[in-house]
């Protein structure tokens, strides 16, 4: 190889730009499927110009068709509803329904303006007290208004998160041991089966009363309507999470228990070196499972138990039988639905983060 020939080589075996570019969008292809956002990488192909019929179509199949669906499904609403009639008048369509959503965005906004304006108001008195030598009378009370439609969105995501991290902490030690060993699966097998198909509706009195019993008072950390739903949420949801771990821990490739056994591995070291690595996918699985089936109870839970959060809500508008009840409960409907979705991609996003399993 003479001297010339080198740096013409040294160009050839270098990645180009262009090459470059789409190697990321590839990587971002990836994550954009995981959230949920298959369509993206294929726009950004067509402005980069990989192939634009080819993306072109792609674009249709995983933007195009669903936007179609979406818009078909909005003009079958809009035409079906006004045909229906209920004791609080027709059925909303998707006008009444937006016009609603915007209503509480609203009602929100007023609401917030309030609360700032009383705490102006009492920082302003406090100080006033205080200049005047009347620090002894200083006080501090809490906005009593009516919590707003935002503040009940974030009560039910802090209500399910906790009643599904009570749950994952018992349903995935729970799962290793009955993965790892067939006596405790015989002992906890016949356990899950007989509570698994419980519904909230019965798990809702016991856990009311055992709650009031043992948490008397309301001025701890939690209030008592948030244990109630929040571990409501627990024991329906932890089961999905058990049994994919069960399964996943006694699926694990036999090799790898044969070399922990010739390496003399600790228990603690077995688990988690060559347990949960090779676990992890059905565990996250299992997590998602639990998380959707947490979501679902805990709406049940708020609205039977006239606990803060959607499902209260969504009772304090049919009970109000007004005539934008209907609408407003259909907001909420369409909440519950796109935060059960965004919390679902949450999970398979932190299952792809850990286990680098083969994305769908």
């Amino acid at each position: 190889m003479t001297a010339i020939d080198t740096p013409t080589l040294k160009v050839a075996a270098s990645p180009s730009r262009r090459e470059r570019t789409f190697t990321h969008i590839n990587i971002l292809d990836t994550w954009f499927k995981v959230v949920g956002l298959p369509w993206v990488a294929p726009i950004l192909r067509v402005i980069v110009g990989d192939t634009p019929r080819a993306q072109a179509k792609e674009i249709f199949r995983l933007l195009g068709i669903p936007l179609l669906a979406i818009c078909g499904f909005l003009l079958l609403w809009g035409v079906l509803a006004p045909q229906v009639q209920t004791s609080l008048g027709t059925v909303p369509g998707p006008v009444q329904v937006w016009q609603q959503a915007v209503a509480l965005n609203a009602e929100a906004v007023a609401t917030d303006q309030q609360a700032a304006d009383f705490y102006a108001r009492q920082a302003v008195r406090n100080a006033q007290l205080v200049a005047d030598g009347q620090a002894d009378r200083v006080k501090h009370h809490d906005f009593t208004g009516a919590p707003t439609y935002y503040q009940q969105i974030w009560t039910s995501i802090k209500t399910v998160f906790f009643g599904f991290l009570l749950g994952t902490m018992v349903a995935i030690p729970l799962g290793i041991v009955s993965g790892l060993s067939p006596t405790a699966n015989a002992a906890i097998n016949p356990l899950v089966q007989i509570f698994k198909p419980v519904s909230p509706l019965a798990w809702l009195p016991i856990v009311t009363m055992v709650v009031s019993a043992a948490y008397a008072t309301n001025d701890g950390y939690f209030s008592k309507s948030f244990l109630i739903s929040a571990i409501t949420v627990t024991l329906c949801s932890l089961w999905p999470t058990l049994i994919n771990t069960a399964l996943g821990v006694a699926s694990i490739d036999r090799d790898l228990v044969n070399v922990g056994r010739v390496l003399k591995l600790g228990t603690w070291t077995r688990i988690t070196k060559l347990v949960l690595p090779s676990a992890l996918p059905l565990i996250f699985t299992g997590m998602r499972l639990s998380l959707g089936v947490g979501w679902m109870v805990l709406i049940a839970a708020e609205m039977l138990a006239q606990n803060p959060g959607l499902g209260k809500f969504v009772w304090d508008e049919f009970q109000n039988g007004s005539s934008d009840s209907l609408a407003r409960i259909m907001v909420a409907v369409l909440t519950i639905g796109i935060i059960g979705f965004l919390l679902d991609r949450m999970m398979f996003a932190l299952q792809q983060l850990f286990t680098f399993s083969a994305h769908r």
